[in-house]
């Protein structure tokens, strides 16, 4: 009745010492698909405490009226700089780190389709990163000063021509994130390639994981998304030195064209942040609930439908621009049309919970709060796609704790949950799940306290980017207890990295299969040896490790 056949991968034989140097050198000139998947990790990692740290920042400044604690210029360059390392260099590389991971175990392949393109792809994702920080130093070819760029994000034309920002800070700020695209495309391609051409004996389309059906998806969704903007930054950059004039609207172009460009990547963005979070929740759930996942198809057909429907709702983002109402219900309706594949994953994901033997181990513990604060961001978008309520609350807080529920409260959420369910694949440990549960709970108070209020805030109608205001208002007492709010999330995040760091040194030992799971990344040992599995597993069924593990369970034909 057996329904994989393989042998586990061998202990791992101890290795003899070696230096420092020759360590590092091992890391830097890798191709193995999991190292370079932590390093990515590791790096997004590094990213988000820079990021935090703005975010605090500027907590701090609108925590009372009239604040004075930075200056309209550095509050400019905080949200700039933080809204783009979220997006670009933690959100980005946290993809392609759980990607590269992950895929190539989960299909009984060795490694990447491409091990040289994958390590170039981290190398040149990184350079990105610290060519835009380098900004700080070289960023203004004025003054001789440095000064990161304060353009927002999204660097609305025509506000980046020369004739506005003067300096080079918006230069760095294309180049950074035009550099790490090329990364982020690399990454994409692998990912493809390894799943289509890679799969072990009997590993169908039908059998494969749904983590790694999410994650080809994605990969298709970045490549679709990600050149887009690096035209839209091409013809900026052409503005900036040639005169070319395609945004500048005194010459004859056109400001809307930027934001089209820009949000056709913005919004399949968002689902490209968000679907590792779907594939963590698919593979969690069905293993903390001890039943298979429901609706395994549906669950594949909805990510399917959601990447493709997600290239038709960019302009929702435009309501306001003036667009024609032919092209404001268009976008409402494809807007709205989203969520119901979405509701599908909701609901499946809910259903395979119900009835189950729920284990309420750390990981499980943040798939229940992505659930939850998935499900109150999927409603104010639905409340945003509603082009009259839009108009009302366009550029307000309301939207900012929209999204930030959409890629904490989902995202962030979720890639816990992924750390901690694989953390002892990775380490081979154990994580203390005491401290796990507490930087959970610290998570969810903290993260709530900062990001209902807002939603509040931007009713009464503050507005976004302001680095003050005045009393009287009716938005001190939602500020305040969001700025307090970001202590708790502070801490939440300081306990998880001392929970790893330690737990990896001192953690109890994990076993191959702590979790009893099913996939076939725990048929190795822990951590995997360099080349994954000794013998190409063959494949029968959707659940290999688990059928052959418990043969007497009734519901072992599931999915073949």
């Amino acid at each position: 009745m057996a329904t994989i056949d393989y042998p586990v991968g061998r202990p791992v034989e101890k290795e003899r010492d070696v230096s420092f140097h020759e360590t590092l050198y091992n890391w830097v000139a890798t191709v193995d698909h999991k190292r370079l998947g932590l390093m990515y990790i590791c790096s997004a990692l590094f990213f988000l405490v820079v990021a935090g740290l703005m975010a605090t920042a500027m907590r701090i400044q609108l925590a009372i009226p009239n604040n004075h604690f930075v200056g309209p210029d550095t509050f400019d360059r905080l949200f700039t700089m933080h809204g783009t390392t979220m997006v670009f260099f933690v959100g980005m590389p946290m993809v392609a780190g759980f990607s590269n991971y992950l895929v190539p175990l989960m299909i009984g392949a060795r490694d990447m389709a491409f091990p040289r393109l994958n390590a170039f792809g981290f190398w040149i994702f990184l350079f990105g990163g610290f060519l835009l920080y380098f900004s700080y130093i070289g960023g203004s070819g004025l003054t001789g000063a440095g000064s990161a760029p304060d353009v927002g994000w999204f660097a609305y034309a025509p506000l980046t021509e020369r004739a506005f920002s003067r300096g080079a800070s918006t230069d760095y700020w294309i180049l950074g994130i035009f550099t790490s695209g090329i990364g982020s495309i690399a990454s994409a391609i692998n990912v493809i390639a390894t799943a289509i051409s890679m799969r072990c004996p009997g590993m169908t389309l039908a059998r494969m994981p749904v983590f790694v059906w999410v994650m080809v998806v994605d990969a298709w969704l970045i490549l679709i998304a990600v050149p887009p903007l690096t035209a839209a930054q091409t013809m900026l950059l052409l503005d900036r030195y040639l005169g070319a004039n395609f945004f500048y609207t005194q010459a004859g172009g056109s400001a809307v064209l930027w934001q089209h460009f820009f949000w056709i990547f913005g919004h399949p963005e968002v689902y490209i942040l968000i679907f590792p979070a779907f594939g963590i929740l698919s593979e969690v759930i069905p293993v903390f609930s001890r039943k298979p996942l429901f609706g395994r198809p549906a669950m594949v057909a909805a990510v399917v439908a959601i990447g493709f429907i997600s290239l038709s709702v960019w302009a929702h983002h435009m309501f306001a621009v003036g667009m024609t109402s032919w092209s404001n219900t268009f976008f409402a309706v494809s807007s709205m049309l989203v969520g119901i594949p979405t509701g599908i994953k909701i609901f499946n994901w809910t259903a395979t919970m119900y009835g189950g033997k729920l284990r309420l181990d750390t990981p499980m513990l943040y798939c229940c709060g992505f659930l939850l604060q998935f499900l109150i961001a999927g409603l104010t978008g639905i409340m945003l796609a509603v082009a009259p309520f839009d108009w009302q609350l366009h550029d307000t807080y309301f939207v900012v704790a929209h999204f930030h529920f959409t890629l904490i409260g989902g995202l962030v959420f979720g890639l816990l949950a992924g750390m901690y369910y694989w953390f002892p694949k990775v380490s081979g440990r154990m994580y203390n799940e005491r401290f796990g549960k507490l930087s959970f709970w610290l998570m969810v108070i903290g993260f709530n306290m900062t990001f209902i209020p807002l939603h509040f805030a931007g009713m009464l109608g503050m507005p976004r980017r302001i680095y003050t205001y005045y009393p009287g208002r009716g938005w001190e007492m939602y500020n305040l207890i969001a700025s307090i709010g970001v202590l708790f999330q502070i801490a939440a995040i300081g306990l998880f990295a001392w929970n790893v760091v330690y737990s990896a040194f001192k953690g109890e030992p994990a076993g191959d299969d702590p979790w009893d799971a099913w996939t076939l990344e725990w048929a190795t040992s822990s951590p995997p040896p360099a080349y994954n599995f000794e013998q190409e597993p063959v494949v029968r069924s959707v659940r290999p490790l688990w059928d052959l593990k418990h043969p007497q369970d009734p519901d072992w034909k599931f999915g073949q």
